[in-house]
This record gives structure tokens, sequence and C-alpha cells, in this order.
């Protein structure tokens, strides 16, 4: 190739290449998206963890939500009180009083407590042990399956698999929901981090199944209801649940459960 034909190649690619930076930059300037400048100052004081715990896409997500009004400032349940100090700042609202929460397995049927009717050797996944017969080698059909598919789930280590269950360590919970969400017999449930008596059952059956697969399992005898002096504690479906905006902690659920499936924090 001669000299001048290598020149005219260069002036070429230099001309289109000229162009098309001068196309973009005109598009750009068109088609710019003003963005609030409260919603990078909020997403700044968001954790980044982007678990979606808020109900949104992430941190970006709840944090254009927030400027639009579509989400309140303490609506990032990893950062709690002091980032909707923040957020509430930075908007000019009040935070508002938010009630810590973490995540509570429904459960007490370790290896001991629990009977099985076989042995699995399968993936621990309690997605795919759902498929297996009976729903998993737990006699109780709505006993924790132990396959770990939360821990999986859980970005901040708070879950774990102890003797057959998972349980939550609930210092490092941020009740993300994640999951609560990932539990395919929905045994977690996001309760106050004060509460000081929690139901440790989820099982339908009556009181006869319920015993021969599970030692501390809720057999609906309805004792608590009865001597609670607060009423919130109520027995549906042959299973106690308990108000936490009534409960008072006395314990006295604690203490008249035959089978002790109420357990005190």
């Amino acid at each position: 190739m001669s000299v001048m034909g290598i020149i005219s190649a260069t002036c070429c690619v230099a001309v289109v290449g000229l162009l098309i930076g001068v196309f973009l930059g005109a598009a750009g300037i068109k088609f710019k998206v003003e963005v609030d400048e409260r919603e990078e100052a909020v997403l700044g004081e968001l954790p980044g963890n982007n678990c979606g715990g808020c109900g949104y896409a992430g941190c970006s997500g709840l944090a254009a939500a927030i400027v639009k009004g579509e989400a309140p400032v303490n609506g990032c349940p990893v950062g709690g009180a002091p980032v909707a100090e923040k957020i509430g700042a930075i908007m000019g609202q009040e935070a508002g009083e938010s009630r810590p929460m973490t995540a509570f397995v429904k459960c007490a049927g370790t290896c001991e407590k629990a009977g099985n009717d076989y042995q699995y050797y399968g993936k621990a996944d309690c997605k795919m042990m759902q498929f297996v017969p009976g729903g998993g080698a737990k006699t109780c059909n709505y006993g924790c399956l132990g396959g770990g598919s939360c821990v999986k789930a859980c970005a901040f280590d708070a879950i774990h698999i102890l003797d057959g269950i998972a349980v939550v360590d609930e210092e490092k919970c941020k009740a993300c929901g994640k999951c609560v969400a990932e539990c395919p017999r929905h045994l977690i449930e996001l309760v106050p981090k004060n509460s000081k008596a929690r139901v440790r059952c989820a099982s339908k059956d009556r009181g006869p199944v319920v015993m021969k697969a599970c030692s501390s399992g809720c057999i609906g005898c309805g004792i608590c209801a009865r001597n609670c002096p607060e009423g919130a504690v109520t027995v549906t479906d042959m299973i106690a649940s308990i108000d936490y905006d009534k409960c008072t902690g006395c314990m006295t659920c604690v203490e008249k459960c035959p089978k002790k499936a109420i357990i005190s924090m």
C-alpha cells in the first residue's frame, strides 16, 4: 500500500470516529435522563447489600422509590433506624419509629425430637426434597427439612442448620426476608426482635398425629390461649399463634404449654 493510501485510510477512520463521537454526544444530551440529586444521596446512605428485603430490585430501586414518595424513608430493613434517620434528613421527613425484626424458624424438630420415615441421602436442598416420597424424610409434614435452602439464600451468614433444623443467629439477621421467601414449607417468619415468647411449631395436624411425629410439636390443646391474661394467644387450625401487639411477655403461655412448643427467648 502506498503512503498516500495509508494517509487516506487514517484520515477516513479519524473522520468516522469524529462523526460517531459527535453523534453520541448529541444523543447523550438529547436523551439525558435527569436524576434527582436526592436519589444519589439516599443511595449513598443505603448499605448496598441489594438483598431485595425492601421489596425493590436492589438499593437503587429503593432509593428511587423513596424520592418518588412510593416507599417510606425507613424502608430498608438492613440499615434499620440509623439509616432511616439519615435518609429522613435528606428527604426532610421524620423517620418514625421502626420495630427491629428478626427471622424465626417455627420448628423444634431436631434429630432427637422429630421422627423420620426413612434416611435421605440425596441433594441437600429443601425444594428438591419436597419431591421425594412423603415430601421429605421427616414424619412431620410441616417440619424443617434441614436441606439448607435458607442458608444459601442468606447474604449475612445469619442462618445455619444445627441438629437437623434451621436456626437463626439474631445478632447477624437483618430481617431482609430472603429466607422467608426461600423456605418451601413457609416455616420462617419475621417477628419482633424483642418478642419474649414464640411458638416453635407450624404443624396443623391433630394432637395424636403430632405426638407420633415430634415430641415438641404443638397439639392445639388451647391451654395457652385460655390462660393468656391479655388474649394474645389464639389457636387456629390446631396451631397456636401469638399477637405481638398484645403480648406483654408475661410467659404464662410458656409455663402452661404441656409440650413446650412455646419457648422463651
